[in-house]
């Protein structure tokens, strides 16, 4: 036998291991943890707000405020639909970190780092749910479903989103999630990637298990229908609700831009939206789209196209709003924070490959198959005033969420799964 035939048979064999543990494995777990919903649980109207106002918050004055000498309270509930492939890991730790300094009350979910997607989210999902209590946060991962949502949150609450190039992102969830979609495993190949775009329909079953990962994505986790026709009039009627749900709908290609409007629809200062990049891929495991694939990409995904292209729209009106000169302006400092804090936090001052990160705890969430995200290593010596800040802007979502309280036995034995499976 060749090497390559047995790359090729070890490669087929780890495909049948995968699918055999991850079948069983999900049909157990789900049947342990699934959540029993009380169909006759009685209704309690959710409050106007949950967001206490404690004696040690002070108004803000935001820049576009001060020549009107107005102030306001920073706004505390807060909805973000955390898309999938959309630096949301990174935005999920401003979250974090705000809900502590706060105080705040999040909706996590219950043994897990999700609220049982892909499946439509539930009230009864939420760790500890009970009719008529107050939550200021939900962040998690989710399958969006308005009715559910407008039952467990406050009226007042901000509905946050964050999109990226639909083509782009594609490439990243076919790298990250592509050993989960069996029907995959048949394309041959070592660029799977580009045999896939060629010709897709050869290949994509709507019906396969986790096919919505590699075809509009973005539009599915929105509660949508990903499978439908671009032209087909619940494409629109769709972006249109969840234009009328969404206060602010983000984009990863001006995230910077994105969350100076982030804190000046929510009133926050400029400190609360200091961040570095989590959940890095390095270089090599990126696959560059040629124009021909990239056209492809975008084809292959055509909601998710033009989901993107209507809020982006809608997002350079509201910089237009806030004003070309000061986003320059406001964009320019937020980096130099940036760059402050990682001059004081981060060893080197840059992510480095899974093998260096010297601390288990820093260690981010590797898809199957490769540990191509990155991560960072704390810098030593680090003065006593920043340590706990800067720990705690490099810490990975799962370890941050067990920080936090949250109890995550099957994401845990998910992991082991997944490292005997990268053997």
């Amino acid at each position: 036998m060749t090497g390559k035939q047995g790359r090729q048979w070890r490669s087929m064999g780890k495909g049948l291991v995968l699918g055999t543990l991850l079948t069983s494995f999900m049909i157990l777990v789900y049947c342990f943890s699934a959540p029993q919903i009380q169909l006759n649980s009685p209704e309690v109207p959710v409050p106007h707000s949950c967001a206490h106002r404690p004696s040690h918050l002070k108004h803000t004055t935001n820049s576009s405020q001060k020549a009107n000498g107005l102030s306001c309270l920073p706004k505390m509930d807060v909805m973000f639909l955390k898309t999938h492939k959309t630096a949301s890991s990174t935005f999920l730790n401003i979250l974090f970190r705000f809900g502590e300094k706060h105080r705040l009350k999040f909706a996590f979910p219950d043994s897990r780092n999700d609220f049982f997607y892909p499946s439509p989210f539930q009230r009864a999902q939420v760790k500890d749910y009970r009719p008529g209590m107050c939550f200021n946060i939900i962040c998690n991962h989710m399958r969006f479903n308005a009715p559910e949502l407008v039952k467990l949150l406050p009226t007042d609450t901000t509905y946050i989103t964050i999109l990226r190039d639909p083509a782009e992102l594609f490439e990243s969830s076919f790298h990250y999630f592509g050993r989960l979609v069996p029907f995959t495993w048949k394309i041959q190949g070592e660029d799977k990637l580009s045999e896939f775009l060629l010709d897709p329909q050869s290949y994509f079953d709507p019906e396969s298990y986790n096919s919505h990962y590699l075809k509009n994505l973005l539009f599915f986790d929105f509660g949508q229908d990903n499978t439908l026709d671009p032209d087909d009039p619940r494409v629109d009627a769709g972006i249109r609700s969840i234009s009328e749900r969404f206060d602010l709908v983000m984009l990863v290609e001006h995230f910077e831009e994105s969350l100076l409007l982030l804190k000046d629809a929510l009133c926050w200062e400029m400190d609360d939206l200091l961040f570095f990049k989590l959940n890095v891929r390095k270089g090599s495991t990126v696959s560059k789209l040629t124009s021909e694939l990239r056209a492809k990409a975008i084809e292959w995904n055509a909601i998710d196209w033009k989901l993107y292209q209507h809020f982006n729209q809608t997002f350079w009106k509201k910089v237009d709003a806030y004003g070309r000169q000061r986003m320059a302006n406001d964009v320019a400092e937020l980096r130099k924070r940036n760059k402050r804090m990682a001059s004081i936090c981060i060893e080197g001052g840059h992510p480095v490959e899974a093998g260096s990160i010297q601390e288990t705890d820093m260690q981010p969430w590797q898809p199957i198959g490769s540990k191509s995200i990155m991560g960072y290593n704390l810098k030593k010596n680090m003065d006593k005033a920043h340590r706990k800040l800067c720990r705690k802007m490099l810490m990975p979502e799962i370890q941050y969420l067990s920080e936090l309280g949250v109890n995550l036995w099957i994401t845990k034995l998910w992991g082991y799964v997944r490292d005997v499976i990268n053997w």
